[in-house]
């Protein structure tokens, strides 16, 4: 098997040489170089051919996600941000970065190390990803405002019955950012509630979160724990919690806590399935999208079996056809669908 080469992007001298050393221990990744910014990268990237770049978005002489947008016109290629917390990442993500990882605390040990073992496993799945290269598309932040604009699918918020008590969940993982706001961006104001479980680091679902909520009719937040889900909300799964759904007399709520690993995840989306299987049976809807590893095919399952119907993102649309297709697989899927298409078969379904 051919080593994954990698060149490190980052205009510190200590993280550059510390990545390199680290990376290099991987017996299925090589460090063929590295930049001190952009406009070095970007002439390493032509003489050394690398797999992927690794990058932060902070960097001198050219931003991040400027080179990445010159970067996916000019030699498209995948890119995994090394990034601290940044608003920018999505953005970057946006315009065709395949992940991120958050950049550690170096004096920590224990944050360096999963740090390490985050970033060579991004890496790997980047390199069997597909690339989605920048079109010079600009997502709109106004659609609150447009509202009042008749379009097929914000007339179809007329149509839709009371519907209180049905729940949408939706899993996703690498390239679900996108996927995720492709979907909630089409949805009604007044759609029944969201559940959304994304695997991502804490405090970058709060961004996450609120960039969403610019855009999409619907209210969209970080869930905390015991937040009432009520038509027109959408509620994230904050970074390092396990988010169920949960009912009483008044109606569904979540719950969010601290907890361990399930199917290799906190947030998990077996975790939040599961739940929605067991409190909401038949009222509910499954959406399992483009991401890694199995996490979420058990409980879409267990979805299916109690009653709900159940959605997959094909291969054709996803950034990484593994969930979805580990799901499909097992017979949990009872409709597979492009990620262009799945906001209008759940208003049609919902109809």
């Amino acid at each position: 098997m051919n080593k994954i080469k990698v060149l490190i992007t980052d205009d510190s001298l200590l993280f550059r040489n510390v990545l390199k050393n680290e990376l290099n221990k991987d017996t299925h990744i090589e460090v063929i170089g590295t930049a001190v910014d952009p406009i070095d990268a970007m002439e390493k990237i032509k003489s050394l051919h690398p797999d992927i770049l690794t990058l932060d978005v902070e960097m001198p002489k050219m931003d991040g996600l400027t080179f990445i947008k010159k970067l996916m016109v000019e030699h498209p290629m995948k890119v995994v941000l090394v990034s601290s917390m940044n608003i920018s990442v999505f953005d970057a993500l946006q315009s065709g970065a395949v992940d991120f990882v958050k950049k550690p605390d170096m004096s920590s040990d224990n944050d360096l190390q999963q740090f390490f073992r985050e970033l060579k496993t991004k890496i790997k799945i980047a390199s069997i990803a597909k690339l989605v290269t920048y079109t010079g598309t600009k997502v709109e932040e106004s659609i609150k405002e447009e509202a009042k604009i008749e379009t097929p699918r914000l007339a179809a918020q007329k149509l839709l019955k009371p519907l209180t008590r049905k729940i949408i969940a939706i899993g996703a993982s690498t390239g679900g950012t996108e996927a995720t706001l492709k979907i909630l961006k089409e949805l009604p104001k007044e759609f029944p509630g969201v559940l959304v479980t994304q695997h991502m680091p804490p405090g970058f679902t709060k961004m996450y979160s609120d960039r969403l909520n610019k855009i999409c009719a619907m209210e969209v937040r970080e869930a905390q724990d015991g937040d009432v889900l009520e038509n027109g909300l959408v509620l994230i799964a904050p970074g390092d919690k396990q988010m169920k759904l949960a009912k009483n007399e008044k109606g569904f709520y979540v719950t969010c806590k601290f907890g361990e690993k399930v199917s290799g995840h906190c947030p998990s989306v077996d975790v939040l399935f599961n739940s929605v299987a067991e409190t909401a049976g038949k009222n509910a809807i499954g959406v399992i999208l483009t991401g890694m590893g199995k996490d979420g095919a058990q409980g879409l399952m267990n979805m299916k079996k109690a009653g709900a119907f159940t959605i997959g993102q094909d291969e054709k649309s996803s950034v990484v056809y593994g969930m979805p297709m580990v799901a499909y697989n097992i017979g949990a899927v009872a409709v597979q669908s492009s990620i262009e298409n799945i906001a209008d078969l759940l208003i049609k379904h919902l109809n």
